[in-house]
């Protein structure tokens, strides 16, 4: 069995173990599914079972050892509203059964004999209640150790899930990161010919126009469209190459949110055009995280870009936030555009998945490569028509 499938089949094994734990718990726990009565409900039929027991006994007089019956109603108020309604029942149940005992008008021999018989009663009855309170908070303590366990199982099995996911998208990252370097190598080369030559094609046109017998708005037109075209074909092999031969992070100390401060103070401009509202919120406890400033930046310019595209027809809001939690680092990018639904969302990090008409789909499979090479994760959400919000969560630096 191979190492992935055998990782499966322990994660099934864990959460049928899991399962199997939390129905035994939960099947003996003093709750509304155990007994469906409220803590008053249940005081008042143990004071009416307690009730009728006396009257039993009254009835049977010392013909029947009615005394172990009280401790129904004391077990039921015990388990269903705790210590305080079974020492209240154990005074109850005590003084029915000592004026039943002296109703039977039974002669001791000695007049202190049925006060002593009714002492030792209650002392029992306590015990009872104080053995059945210990027995319950020792239940209670297991139950919330198996559910906390169960949500450590649950989650660390979680996030391995996570991390095969992780690494097995990484590895078909590589292959495709070589293929597209192959790629883009091959074709870069007879691109930046065909530049050559259109230019000199239009240089030619210009010359043989120069006698005034010819046009050459029609070739320049044409000339201009098939070099566009080639520029469009050597961005779209640019960003292939990125992809392909994104440097390995040089990770160190970095002031996250002077970076951004000083990074967004040069893209005004862009907002503007776009008609974008720019708003940042950056927390003041977070100081130092560890990563390679220009490979970070990177990454949030293009969740930035993005937004900026799906804000364009009607502009919005852009919000940039930092946030300190725990040892961990997060920077939000929020838009209020288009956003995505949820068969999007599935995809949006997949290598050449797009919405848009002439982009590359490489442009987030980057951030999320450049995010894990630093150690972290990227996190989406998106409501349609309301926006998106992505998450970067990075390691902080060891002294920050």
């Amino acid at each position: 069995m191979s190492d992935g499938r055998k990782t499966k089949v322990e994660q099934r094994t864990v959460l049928s173990c899991l399962k199997n734990v939390e129905y035994h718990v939960t099947a003996g726990r003093p709750s509304g599914r155990r007994i469906p009565l409220s803590e008053g409900s249940a005081i008042l039929l143990a004071l009416v079972l307690a009730g009728l027991i006396g009257f039993l006994n009254y009835r049977t007089g010392r013909d029947v050892a009615m005394s172990a019956f009280y401790l129904i109603p004391i077990c039921l108020a015990s388990w269903a509203a705790g210590r305080g309604a079974a020492l209240l029942l154990a005074i109850v149940s005590t003084i029915l059964w000592f004026v039943a005992d002296l109703k039977t008008g039974y002669q001791y021999s000695h007049p202190l004999i049925p006060y002593w018989n009714a002492l030792m009663l209650l002392v029992f009855f306590l015990v009872v209640v104080l053995l059945l309170s210990a027995f319950q908070a020792a239940h209670h303590h297991l139950e919330e150790t198996v559910q906390q366990r169960t949500a450590a199982l649950k989650s660390e099995i979680a996030e391995r899930k996570r991390l095969e996911i992780a690494k097995l998208q990484a590895e078909r990252l590589a292959v495709v990161g070589i293929m597209a370097a192959e790629v883009a190598h091959e074709v870069r080369n007879p691109l930046g010919s065909i530049t050559l030559n259109l230019d000199l094609i239009h240089k030619e046109i210009s010359r043989l126009a120069g006698d005034g017998r010819h046009s050459c708005v029609e070739g320049h037109r044409l000339v201009d469209e098939m070099r566009e075209e080639v520029h469009r074909i050597l961005r779209v092999v640019g960003d292939y190459l990125q992809f392909a031969r994104l440097p390995k992070s040089q990770r160190q100390p970095l002031a996250l949110n002077e970076l951004l401060d000083q990074k967004l103070a040069f893209m005004d401009g862009e907002f503007d055009k776009a008609g974008v509202k720019l708003r940042t919120d950056f927390d003041p406890a977070l100081k130092t995280v560890n990563a390679d400033a220009g490979q970070l930046w990177q990454a949030t310019l293009n969740l930035i870009r993005n937004s900026l595209e799906a804000m364009s027809n009607d502009g919005g809001t852009l919000t940039i936030s930092t946030q300190r939690n725990g040892r961990e680092a997060l920077l939000r990018v929020t838009d209020t555009g288009k956003g995505m639904n949820e068969g999007q969302l599935q995809q949006i990090f997949v290598p050449f998945f797009t919405t848009k008409t002439q982009g590359t789909g490489l442009g987030l499979a980057v951030v999320q490569q450049i995010v894990i090479e630093h150690g972290g994760h990227i996190e989406c959400e998106s409501t349609p028509g309301k926006g998106s919000t992505f998450t970067i969560v990075l390691p902080l630096a060891e002294k920050a």
